[in-house]
């Protein structure tokens, strides 16, 4: 299963984009039964408000997300017209902003970054179910 959307414009796509990223999660679980966890909606979220709002400060032209299910995981996929790939900074517990990126790597199992000829690619691989022991 997947969708994609192109959110244009100004700082509401941030919100449309999180909207979008739960209901096709929600859809994935109610519809096709897949074990969709709570954390995995909350972590979505997270990756696509920080990547969407990337792209929203850095880019010019409109943003491109994909959502893609299997089984087992959830890829968020944003492209942007932006062909500067970004990069994790070094931890700065001062510094205010810019964490995005060391955020996603967090919380993603796998994250690719790749330069196309319009701009980049950025997909975060979230899993489906919890994997966190309950210790």
């Amino acid at each position: 299963m997947r969708i994609g959307c192109t959110l244009d414009g100004g700082g509401g796509r941030i919100a449309a984009a999180r909207r979008h990223a739960t209901a096709f999660l929600d859809e994935a679980r109610g519809e096709l039964g897949l074990p969709v966890s709570q954390r995995t909606r909350d972590l979505a979220e997270l990756v696509v408000s920080e990547l969407v709002t990337n792209a929203h400060k850095y880019a010019p032209g409109p943003v491109l997300m994909e959502l893609r299910i299997t089984a087992v995981h959830v890829d968020i996929v944003v492209r942007d017209s932006e062909p500067v790939l970004p990069s994790a900074r070094a931890a700065d517990p001062g510094r205010v902003g810019q964490h995005g990126l060391e955020i996603i790597k967090a919380v993603a199992e796998e994250l690719f970054v790749e330069q196309e000829p319009d701009g980049k690619r950025i997909t975060a691989r979230l899993a489906l179910a919890d994997t966190l022991s309950p210790a």
